[in-house]
């Protein structure tokens, strides 16, 4: 089985990832948390979240990623999470001068590219998880994301950040789970 490159990403049904004022302390914006309610509460150490069911089953096979690619911003304003997504290296493409690693998890690299090759390097058969929305249009628009698994929340936010830019990129949608409060959507790029 081959590495993909999957961009896991919670949504409003107007598209937004974040809501209005999103930043460093409020990483998700007014409101976006709401996004994140299928996970359930924390419980407490890595990977912080069990939601049930359905939910459950996509959780695991985010967790069960062997790299993490994300953005700058992204990972700044979500207090760098602490220099460990899940146990696995992160990736961080940065333009400039980067800061000082706060782990040996974080890695800054030049750009999305040689942070995917770098990912998927290390990820072995595992699949490299992407965050980041701008990021994903970047991977999108150099051919570099495989699929996305969108988790589609019933809520329209009406502003922050959006996912999606104006590429026109054709989707193949491989499979859809309903789950309370959530529907997680799984798509393949078409090539």
């Amino acid at each position: 089985m081959a590495t993909k490159s999957v961009l896991y990403m919670s949504m409003s049904l107007d598209g937004f990832i974040t809501g209005p004022d999103d930043g460093p302390g409020n990483g998700l914006g007014t409101g976006g948390d709401r996004l994140h309610a299928w996970l359930g509460e924390p419980v407490g150490e890595l990977p912080h979240f069990a939601p049930p069911g359905l939910s459950g089953q996509v959780f695991a096979e985010l967790i069960a990623t062997g790299a993490v690619v994300v953005g700058r911003k992204t990972f700044e304003y979500a207090g760098n999470w602490g220099g460990d997504h899940h146990g696995v290296p992160i990736f961080v493409p940065t333009r400039g001068n980067p800061p000082q690693p706060q782990s040996n998890w974080v890695h800054y690299v030049a750009d999305a590219a040689t942070a995917m090759r770098e990912a998927k390097a290390v990820a072995g058969d595992r699949n490299v998880m992407v965050h980041g929305a701008d990021l994903a249009q970047s991977l999108l628009g150099d051919g570099l994301l495989d699929e996305l698994e969108i988790h589609l929340t019933p809520v329209l936010l009406g502003d922050g950040r959006r996912l999606f830019g104006n590429d026109r990129v054709e989707l193949e949608l491989m499979r859809v789970l309903d789950a309370p409060g959530v529907t997680h959507m799984h798509y393949r790029v078409a090539s």
